[in-house]
C-alpha cells in the first residue's frame, strides 16, 4: 500500500514523518512569517485608504479656501466698498490726499 494516498494526508500520518518532526521549528517560523506578512498587508491597505480619505478632505478644504479668498478679494476692492457705503447710506468717502508716514 502506498504511503502517499489521500487517507494518509487526511488522517495526518504525514505529520509523524521524521522530516516533518525535524523541521517543525522551521515550519512554525514560516507560518508565523506568513501571518505577519498578511497582517502587515492589511495594515498597509488600511493606511492607504486613510491617506486617500485625507487627500480628498485636503482638496476640499483647498477649494473652499480658494473660493473664500476670491470672495474676500472681490469684496475688498475699493469700488465694491464705495458701492456698499452708498447702498447703506453712510456719509463716508475715500480720502482725497494720500496717506503719509510720520517719522520721529
Amino acid at each position: 500500500m502506498s504511503k502517499r494516498n489521500f487517507r494518509y494526508f487526511i488522517i495526518g500520518d504525514w505529520l509523524k514523518e521524521d522530516f516533518v518532526i525535524k523541521q517543525s521549528k522551521l515550519l512554525v517560523l514560516i507560518v508565523f512569517l506568513i501571518i505577519v506578512f498578511i497582517s502587515n498587508d492589511y495594515a498597509c491597505q488600511k493606511k492607504m485608504k486613510q491617506i486617500e480619505v485625507l487627500q480628498d478632505s485636503l482638496n476640499n478644504v483647498k477649494y473652499e479656501n480658494l473660493t473664500l479668498s476670491t470672495r474676500l478679494t472681490s469684496a475688498s476692492r475699493q469700488s465694491q466698498i464705495e458701492s456698499l457705503l452708498e447702498s447703506k447710506g453712510l456719509d463716508l468717502a475715500a480720502p482725497q490726499a494720500p496717506a503719509f508716514e510720520i517719522r520721529k
